[in-house]
């Protein structure tokens, strides 16, 4: 992966946009659904209105702009780095999970552990693509599934919390697809 501010289109731009855009979405779409009417609508058509717009922008630069350089697109998921985060944030993610739901049952923060998870990874993603993006991402993320935690203790209700934590994310995902093609160095007609 290349960092930002290279020139032509970083590596990675395309499947990641789709992947964050792809799972933002569904963070948006699955924890807005407890909330009371209108909002889990609202939220899901702005959800699903944004994720349709970031296609259409992601598909113009990717037609723009060239690729920084050759072959350079899948060769940060051939990295055998990119993979043991991988395989350390699935054995987190569903050993967490399993804990959170079959021990504990508190399904409840099982948004919030996710949110947490995922947000962790983006640390070992941003470290290995050296795309210091991912660390603010990753931080954001991390935070909101904190927040979500300390929510639930505080005595909120799962509807807030997938609010907190599984909306929140969504918007970050969402968000950070829109300032990596904002960054996208593309030629003027």
């Amino acid at each position: 992966m290349t960092a930002p501010g290279t020139r032509g289109r970083p590596s990675g731009l395309v499947v990641g946009s789709l992947v964050a855009i792809s799972f933002g979405t569904v963070f948006i779409l699955v924890n807005s659904g407890g909330l009371a009417a209108p909002w889990p609508l609202v939220l899901r058509v702005a959800g699903l209105l944004v994720a349709a717009l970031l296609l259409v922008w992601l598909v113009r630069v990717a037609r723009q702009a060239p690729p920084a350089g050759p072959a350079a697109e899948a060769a940060g998921f051939m990295d055998r780095r990119y993979w043991l985060v991988v395989a350390l944030e699935a054995v987190a993610l569903f050993g967490g999970l399993a804990v959170i739901n079959g021990v504990l049952h508190r399904p409840a923060v099982a948004v919030a552990w996710v949110a947490v998870v995922v947000g962790v990874h983006f640390f070992g993603l941003a470290h290995i693509w050296r795309m210091p993006r991912y660390h603010w991402l990753g931080g954001v993320m991390t935070a909101l599934g904190l927040a979500g935690f300390l929510a639930y203790a505080l005595g909120a209700t799962a509807p807030t919390i997938g609010l907190i934590s599984g909306v929140g994310c969504g918007a970050a995902l969402l968000t950070t697809v829109a300032l990596a093609l904002r960054a996208t160095p593309t030629p003027r007609p």
